[in-house]
Formats: C-alpha cells, sequence, structure tokens
C-alpha cells in the first residue's frame, strides 16, 4: 500500500498590508520532503498520521515536497498567485511522478487565502484528484479555524478536524486521518459525507472550549461519535480574518455509508448551534487596555498574581497599544511577550550585543494602523538567544531589562506564547513577575490557564476596533457579505431544502 503525504497550510490574515510570498516559506528546513517530511510537527497532526501508519507493515509513505508554515507564521497576509502556484506545481509535479499510489494525506488548515483562488483547499484537492485519478483515497486533517463548505468534499473522501481551541487534539486527528485512509482502501469503509453552512461569524476569541456554550458544542459532537460507530462530526468555527467567500461557521459529518444517519446527525448539531447562537457570541469579557491595566495592579495588591494580560486583537505582532498603557500606569515586575521588532532584532544581532549592554531603540508599531506608534524603550540587553515557540517556529528573541523590574521580549515576526515553557528557554524566572502580558486568544489557555498557573488573566483590547476586533463590521470585506451571517444581518436558517442538507 502506498500513500503520500502533502502539507500546505497557513492561517491568512487578508487585511494585513504585507503579501505571503515565495521567500516567506522558504527558510531551513522548508520545503521539507521525503522523510525529513514526515518527521515534521511530532505532536501535530503529522505526527498523529505517521505513528499510526507505522503500526502497518504492508504501507509505504512516500514524503512530497511542501511548504511548511511560513516564517511570517499568521502575520502575514494574502498568499500571492506566484507563492501558491509554484508550490502546488512542485507538489502535482511529485505525485505525478508517482508509481501507482493507493492513498494521499493532505495535511491542511482551512484558512488557506491565495489572491485569485476563491478556495483554496478544494483547489489542491481537486487538482491533486487530478494528478492522482478517482481510485485513490484522499484523507485531510483540517484546523477548526477553517473556512470550509462542501466542496473540499466533492474532491477528497474524508477530513477530520480538530475539535478543541486550544488545539489539544490535532495528534488524535492526525492518527484518524491515517486509520481511516487505511480502512478506506482495505473495504471496511465507505465514506458518506454531509455537509451544512451555517450563517454565523464570530471573532476567534469568543471560541475557547474549554468553557460553555462552546464546550457544549463539542460534547455534542463527540456524543455523536461515541453512541454511533463510525460516525465523524467535523466542527468550523470559522476564520474572520480571511477575506473569502465561505467564511463563517460549517459542519461536515461522515459515516461509513449510512447516509440517513450522516443527515439526522447534521440537522442534530445544525438546529443546536442556531438555537444557541446568540450564546456562542458571548461568552468571554474582554476590557479596555486601560481598564485591564488597571485590574492587573488591583490583583497584585490583592495577593492574586501573577495577573495573565493577553491582548487578543493583535494580528500582526506589532502592536504597542498594551506596553503603552504598562508604561503610562508605572506597572512594575511586568514581563511583555513578545512585539515584533525585526529591524531592531537585526540590528542588536548585527552589532554582536550582549547582556549588560545599554538598549535605546524605537520598538513595534507603525506596521499599519492597528498596530499604533512606536514605543522608545530605555534599558539594558539582558539576554540574546535562539527562541522556538510551542508551534514550531524558531528565530532569535532580545530580551530587554526596562523600569523597575519589567523586561520586554522583542521578536522578528508575531509570537502567540502558549505555554511559560517558551518564556523559561530564554533564562525568565517568571516567579520574579507579578504581571505577564502576551499576544494570543485563547491558545494561552494551555500553559496558562489550564495549568492553574495565572490566578487571574485578564483579556484586553485596544481603544479602537483594528485588525483583530471583535467588531467584524469595521473590517474592509470584499468577498463576502456580512449581512449574509448572524449577527449583522438576519439570514434564512434552517435552508429550504432542510430535508436534504449538501449530499454527495
Amino acid at each position: 500500500m502506498r500513500i503520500a503525504v502533502l502539507q500546505f497550510a497557513h492561517e491568512t490574515v487578508t487585511f494585513l498590508p504585507n503579501d505571503t510570498t515565495r521567500e516567506d516559506f522558504i527558510y531551513p528546513g522548508s520545503p521539507a520532503g521525503g522523510e525529513a517530511l514526515l518527521a515534521t510537527d511530532p505532536k501535530g497532526y503529522m505526527g498523529g498520521f505517521v505513528q499510526v501508519i507505522s503500526e502497518y507493515d504492508d504501507v509505504e509513505l512516500i514524503g512530497i515536497t511542501s511548504p511548511l508554515w511560513p516564517k511570517t507564521g499568521t502575520g502575514s497576509g494574502w498568499i500571492t498567485a506566484e507563492a501558491y502556484e509554484h508550490f502546488l506545481g512542485i507538489i502535482i509535479a511529485e505525485l505525478k511522478a508517482q508509481p501507482k499510489l493507493d492513498g494521499v494525506y493532505l495535511a491542511l488548515h482551512g484558512a488557506l487565502a491565495v489572491r485569485g483562488v476563491a478556495r483554496p483547499e478544494a483547489d489542491i484537492a481537486r487538482r491533486v484528484r487530478e494528478a492522482v485519478g478517482r481510485d485513490v483515497v484522499l484523507s485531510a486533517t483540517f484546523d477548526p479555524h477553517g473556512n470550509e463548505d462542501e466542496a473540499f468534499l466533492e474532491q477528497a473522501d474524508m477530513a477530520f478536524t480538530v475539535k478543541y481551541f486550544p488545539h489539544y487534539d490535532m495528534h488524535l486527528q492526525g492518527e484518524r486521518a491515517a486509520r481511516m485512509l487505511v480502512r478506506t482502501i482495505r473495504g471496511s469503509f465507505t465514506p458518506v459525507h454531509r455537509t451544512l453552512r451555517i450563517p454565523i461569524i464570530a471573532p476567534t476569541v469568543v471560541m475557547w472550549t474549554g468553557a460553555s456554550p462552546w464546550s457544549d458544542l463539542i460534547q455534542r459532537a463527540l456524543i455523536w461519535e461515541a453512541r454511533e460507530p463510525d460516525v465523524f462530526v467535523n466542527v468550523f468555527f470559522g476564520f474572520p480574518w480571511s477575506d473569502v467567500p465561505d467564511a463563517g461557521m460549517g459542519l461536515q459529518v461522515l459515516t461509513n455509508n449510512d447516509p440517513e444517519l450522516a443527515d439526522r446527525v447534521i440537522r442534530d448539531m445544525a438546529e443546536w448551534m442556531w438555537r444557541r447562537r446568540e450564546a456562542l457570541l458571548d461568552t468571554v469579557k474582554i476590557h479596555p487596555m486601560k481598564d485591564g491595566v488597571a485590574l492587573a495592579r488591583q490583583a497584585v495588591s490583592a495577593g492574586k498574581a501573577p495577573v495573565l494580560l493577553a491582548d487578543y486583537s493583535d494580528r500582526s505582532g506589532y502592536a504597542t497599544w498594551l506596553l503603552q498603557e504598562i508604561i503610562a500606569q508605572n506597572l512594575e515586575r511586568t514581563l511583555i511577550a513578545t512585539i515584533a521588532s525585526p529591524d531592531v532584532v537585526r540590528s542588536v544581532l548585527a552589532a554582536g550585543a550582549k547582556a549588560g549592554d545599554a538598549f535605546n531603540a524605537e520598538i513595534g508599531g507603525l506596521f499599519d494602523e492597528s498596530a499604533g506608534d512606536a514605543v522608545r524603550i530605555r534599558g539594558t540587553i539582558r539576554s540574546v538567544s535562539g527562541a522556538r515557540t510551542a508551534h514550531g517556529g524558531s528565530s532569535e528573541w532580545v530580551c530587554v531589562n526596562f523600569g523597575i523590574g519589567n523586561v520586554l521580549v522583542l521578536s522578528p515576526n508575531l509570537v502567540q506564547i502558549v505555554e511559560p515553557s517558551e518564556l523559561r528557554q530564554v533564562g525568565l524566572d517568571l516567579e520574579a513577575f507579578d504581571v505577564i502580558a502576551i499576544k494570543s486568544r485563547a491558545h494561552f489557555r494551555r500553559g496558562f490557564d489550564d495549568s492553574g498557573f495565572a490566578p487571574t488573566i485578564l483579556l484586553v483590547e485596544p481603544p479602537q476596533p483594528f485588525m483583530g476586533t471583535v467588531h467584524l463590521e469595521a473590517l474592509p470585506y470584499e468577498n463576502l457579505r456580512l449581512t449574509d451571517y448572524y449577527p449583522y444581518g438576519d439570514p434564512s436558517f434552517p435552508p429550504a431544502d432542510w430535508t436534504k442538507p449538501h449530499d454527495h
């Protein structure tokens, strides 16, 4: 049994001014093919897929040369048509050059946005299908923040989507993609699916599955999977910062040749989501930054430290609004991690700066309106060292001491801190800080909330509706109409042909 493996994934923020280019996907380790590709992301989708496949003695994996996540992470905009065609062209050429394949695994995300391509993941599936033929089984994995309608499964046979936010079950979904791919090739599973778009659009900061009603939504999907053999329920939360026509929430239900069961499951899930639509969008308390910083000070005084200040809105990594407020209110013993300042990081590295050297530079800001103004920081270099994020990206970080017990961490690109270990790896003693200020929507819950690390957690936003705002009406959409979605319009739901949700 011969199975090809490929990857093309990005969470594209189309409102950012910097396109994601071919060069952004090229760095040491990317693109990757062969065994190098199969060894990427051992705790994620790829790791789960490879682990299960290795349990079968009669399966050969072929790693197709693929781009990994761009070095800009999620802090970059539209993928250029040139970059997309370049890498997809390599993928398709290698697939066509392969001897007979039995299956293909596609490690995707769902929020890929390419200039001139309305539904990139569906386009990838179509072109892979054309390259390998109709007899080859296609299985894929997706992020819950995908924008997917029925188009992908018109070409692929099955998909498996992460259920939790933060993303605890990536490895598990990779395992499922592998096991069901082998079963389908061997003939013990005949995939039949139903898909349905739910006209709800929501900012990702409200989607934390550690609390109701999002936890209830995922539990409902898990119950269906537990009570009925060979049922798989994919819930797409959607990603509103990709300006694409299929943004918003959606459902996919996969069964073993049982269309009536698929209909019953998708109806139950969709009706529940629509009944709870108001609650789904009203889940977290978000404080204006001025109030959030003041509340942090009060919590420290009350012995409820460390306090985590999470700026959910920064999509570029350059935003300085929270830093400005921390300085204005004279917070002490505060760690700010991180602010993207690639020019400053490069200059520090070029100068060979070391611990104890003076630091005086303007950092962050100026990237676009949402980033605010650059802020001048005067202090001393604490450390210059390589760092690796929980998502696998690596770069040089510069730590700067300033004020009274404060440390600012500078990085070349947007970093969402997920785990305390990401900060400790650069020599930071977290017990030395009363307040930790980071850029994150819900990813931080894994390391700072679920673990009990931070007794006080405050989500904060800048005073104006900017890039990552919960006020989606402030964004200049061109490829969708917000009035087609709740809560910005009054969409008709359920659909008129409700007796037959999208049928394949």
